[in-house]
């Protein structure tokens, strides 16, 4: 697991590169970007992977598993930027 963890910011860099939209999206599509996240019930899940990882008992199944929440929390983290940009050129320019 420590070998893709050490993968997350070039797996964050290329989502930044590659999830570009033609035109900004609204501040409303913003904001609706940003109410997307991890339900408690995946976070929970997420926590327990961690656990398991720290102490060294993943099996394959888990790790793909961690993995797949990773890939998929960088594409949040990417999503919600994007929007926090949006929003935030859209107050400087009121």
């Amino acid at each position: 697991m420590a070998t893709n963890t050490l993968q997350a910011p070039a797996d964050a860099s290329i989502w930044q590169r590659v999830i570009r939209f033609k035109k900004g999206p609204s501040p409303a599509a913003a904001r609706a970007l940003l109410e997307l996240e991890f339900s408690e019930s995946d976070r929970r899940r997420m926590r327990e992977l961690a656990a398991k990882a720290r102490a060294g008992t993943l099996s394959t199944s888990e790790e793909q598993e961690a993995e797949t929440y990773e890939r998929l929390g960088c594409l949040l983290d990417v999503l919600h930027s994007k929007a926090r940009r949006v929003l935030k050129r859209r107050r400087k320019a009121s």
